[in-house]
């Protein structure tokens, strides 16, 4: 059998499996077993599976999932982000858009306290969408701020699908999480200036109001209080990192002992709160552990099989620009990302393309920030973007699924305007590392 026809075998398989409800680990995993047994007979090669999916996940480098999600459970169930939420407003004072724009900022600050899109977004859909329905804000600039800025996490270290992406793809898990830090400022900025364009050309989609006057030193007050603390947190988890004192592991166990403490000090830390956050870490923990054993087990069988070396002798064969091939790359993990789960789009796309941005010569490094950019953009792509659905979750009654999409398409264009400066000015992501690495 050629090897574009076991390729071709295999991924209808595991698209069908995917396709009737089956969860991505198992489908993987089913898809491994048959074809283990169909190449090699099964026997001992069921053995070496369970080995080499043990080997998977019982590496020290992984040790970051769990505690980046761990931290920002503590502090979301220890209500430390409310604080820090209450003094941002208060310091936005009477600005136009104010709410708008303090959904982009709380947002890429909570995106460095936790490393979960959908947590980011419900949490700002939760506390800041009800305020802005009761102040007469349009849904382009109440629903498309949190949209945008919720998948900010996927982004600004620390990342938790950042280090699975890492995991399979061999990348450096530390250059990544400091790569993908000044595209991600990058967005957040392209989203700041479109809220504050399309404000002053459009007033009436966010509606003045009278805020209660706070005093200067009530400002410094809670910026002092609530805000610093938060800052060392970063610190701890980003700072660490780009300086180089810190694996990233290491800054995971310091950005989660930071936020143990702060909640402690704050009264946040009671035997609820921490059930809850415990709860939370093992269950998202668990689901990625899985399905990161699974993958791995599936790019191995793809070398196994010669699928992989096919792909990537006919790939060089190509008399186009690398440049053209890899804008191909970034089209169809974007077409796919409108119908599958992020997760899934790296187990079956990266042990594909990292040979080819290998073999081509470029930093894989640059491609993994590439791919986590359009993985973010398929967050919020219709029809069936994850975070879509989670906004609907949160969404007032009578919120339509049409309104949803129409909110989030703005920002999805400021996305594609940030990938494209990616693509173009490739120091935006090998510059700090660098110069820390």
């Amino acid at each position: 059998m050629e090897w574009w026809e076991l390729l071709l075998v295999i991924f209808s398989a595991l698209g069908g499996l995917i396709a009737i409800g089956m969860p991505v680990a198992f489908a993987f995993l089913l898809v491994n077993l048959g074809a283990i047994f169909v190449l090699q007979g099964g026997g001992r090669a069921f053995h070496s599976l369970i080995l080499s999916m043990y080997d998977s996940v019982s590496s020290f480098t992984l040790l970051p999932i769990a505690l980046f999600v761990l931290m920002g459970e503590i502090l979301w169930h220890s209500n430390l982000a409310f604080k820090a939420l209450d003094v941002l407003d208060k310091l936005l004072g009477r600005l136009t858009g104010r709410l708008s724009i303090l959904t982009v900022i709380t947002g890429t600050l909570f995106s460095s306290l936790s490393g979960s899109t959908m947590a980011n977004t419900a949490l700002l859909g939760t506390m800041l969408l009800p305020e802005m329905e009761r102040r007469g804000y349009k849904k382009p600039m109440s629903i498309g701020p949190i949209l945008g800025s919720g998948g900010l996490a996927m982004m600004i270290p620390p990342s938790s699908l950042a280090v699975i992406l890492a995991a399979i793809g061999k990348i450096s898990i530390g250059k990544l999480l400091v790569g993908a830090l000044i595209p991600g400022l990058i967005m957040a900025v392209l989203y700041l200036s479109y809220i504050i364009i399309r404000c002053r050309m459009q007033p009436h989609l966010t509606p003045a109001y009278d805020v209660t006057p706070v005093s200067l030193r009530e400002k410094l007050i809670g910026v002092f209080k609530y805000l610093m603390p938060l800052g060392i947190i970063v610190f701890l988890v980003t700072g660490v990192i780009i300086i180089g004192v810190a694996t990233p592991t290491e800054a995971a166990a310091l950005g989660c002992f930071g936020s143990i403490v702060m909640a402690a000090v704050y009264g946040g830390l009671t035997f609820v709160s921490l059930k809850k956050a415990v709860m939370g870490t093992v269950q998202i923990s668990v689901m990625m552990m899985t399905i990161l054993a699974s993958a791995l087990t599936f790019s191995q069988l793809l070398a196994y099989s010669g699928a992989s070396r096919g792909m990537l002798e006919y790939a060089l064969t190509l008399a186009i620009e690398p440049i053209i091939l890899v804008l191909v790359m970034q089209l169809v993990v974007l077409i796919l990302g409108m119908f599958m789960e992020q997760v899934a789009i790296m187990l079956i796309m990266l042990p594909i393309y990292i040979p080819v941005i290998n073999a081509l010569g470029l930093d894989p490094v640059w491609y993994g920030v590439l791919m986590l950019m359009n993985l973010q953009m398929a967050l919020t792509t219709p029809p069936f973007g994850m975070l879509l659905f989670v906004m609907k979750g949160v969404a007032p009654q009578g919120t339509t699924m049409r309104q949803i999409y129409m909110a989030g398409m703005p920002f999805l264009v400021c996305d594609a305007v940030a990938l494209t400066v990616v693509l173009l000015v490739p120091a935006t992501v090998t510059y700090l590392p660098g110069l820390f690495y």
